[in-house]
């Protein structure tokens, strides 16, 4: 459906500065968070449901967005994450053969406030070069000093903990209980093309509040214990922090991705730090220490783990660097059966790039192995 007359709208950012756009469809509405960008052609539906994406105002820098329509398949939770997108071109149209309902409809089944028409390159440039920042979008152009105060209201990224707003509030399990691996998953924001990934090697996986503990997710009698991918700064996280140190003291099989990668740094005294704006893309490129190899990554995250702490710990390999910024990848305990990922293995861009990491960790449950392709 083409929309004649588009209601105006626009960004504030929390510098103050302000981009223009048209509202989506015929909707009217104001959204905060925020503000990232994603540089990834395709799965704009996988990132808008990605729970690492909670609290976020979305812009995708591909100019069209919703051209191939809506899949019930592709969700990465239950519902929308994002706060709200930014886009250049809505595709009203579509066109594809696996498509369940249009992108304007998946929105508004979801509740989600979209704007479009914007120039987003310069809005991308922008961030990159001022950094990350909370922004609010809205239809309500004529009333700029009502949209500071509700922005001004909103807390910073830094120091905020989100986990708890994503995570299941009831344990469930997933995959074949007849599986003959069993892993107990901390549910930090955790993307369902994990569990699958999962249980297609034959795991069955059992996943957990994001505040229980290793009493209680040891009741299931896992063969090993994964921490998942999140939003939010992981400080804040001391529960899941002890968890994790109570997990490598027993020398338990442990692997973290995302989050979870920060959550395992933090419980050896390794330190994080907020990104000047993040890795947000489906091309980022990876170097595996161990083996040589580059790896063509997917990467969400807006924290990461401090590079000179991880190099001068004694207790700890750094397996993985980002070969733009040199950024910590993946650690590996020396003498503890534990590794972890600030990629996402499951999302496959490469596409099989990274998938080893889930081999890798049946290996670790076996119960010997190392980090390798």
């Amino acid at each position: 459906m083409k929309y004649q007359t588009k209601r105006k709208a626009l960004i504030l950012l929390a510098d103050g500065t302000i981009f223009y756009g048209k509202a989506v469809g015929d909707q009217e509405g104001t959204a905060i968070g925020e503000v990232c960008f994603n540089t990834g052609m395709t799965g704009y539906q996988e990132i808008f449901t990605d729970p690492s994406y909670y609290g976020q105002l979305m812009v995708t820098t591909n100019a069209h967005i919703g051209n191939y329509g809506g899949n019930n398949g592709e969700t990465e939770s239950d519902t929308v994450k994002i706060s709200g997108l930014i886009c250049k071109n809505f595709s009203y149209t579509y066109s594809r053969t696996r498509v369940d309902e249009s992108l304007e409809a998946f929105l508004k089944n979801n509740n989600l406030f979209a704007i479009s028409d914007v120039d987003t390159r310069a809005l991308v440039a922008y961030i990159r070069d001022q950094g990350a920042m909370n922004a609010i979008i809205s239809t309500d152009v004529d009333n700029i000093p009502d949209l500071q105060k509700q922005l001004e209201a909103v807390p910073n990224m830094n120091g905020l903990e989100l986990a708890s707003k994503v995570s299941t509030k009831e344990a469930y399990t997933f995959g074949d209980e007849n599986a003959p691996i069993k892993v107990a998953a901390l549910d930090l924001g955790i993307k369902k093309n994990i569990l699958r990934n999962m249980a297609k090697r034959d795991m069955y996986v059992k996943v957990f509040p994001y505040d229980t503990s290793l009493e209680v997710m040891k009741e299931f009698e896992p063969d090993g214990f994964f921490l998942s991918n999140g939003p939010g700064d992981p400080e804040p996280l001391h529960g899941v922090i002890e968890v994790a140190k109570e997990i490598i003291n027993e020398n338990l099989p442990l692997f973290g991705i995302c989050l979870g990668h920060q959550i395992i740094a933090l419980a050896n005294g390794i330190g994080t730090f907020k990104m000047h704006h993040g890795h947000r893309g489906i091309n980022h490129p990876v170097i595996n220490k161990v083996t040589g190899k580059g790896e063509i990554t997917s990467q969400n995250h807006g924290f990461s783990v401090d590079y000179d702490q991880a190099i001068t710990n004694k207790d700890i390999s750094v397996t993985h660097f980002h070969l733009n910024d040199k950024t910590v990848m993946g650690l590996e305990m020396k003498d503890k059966n534990c590794f972890s990922v600030q990629y996402h293995p499951e999302a496959g861009p490469g596409p099989n790039d990274a998938t080893y990491l889930f081999d890798e960790f049946i290996k670790r449950m076996r119960p010997e192995g190392k980090i390798g392709a």
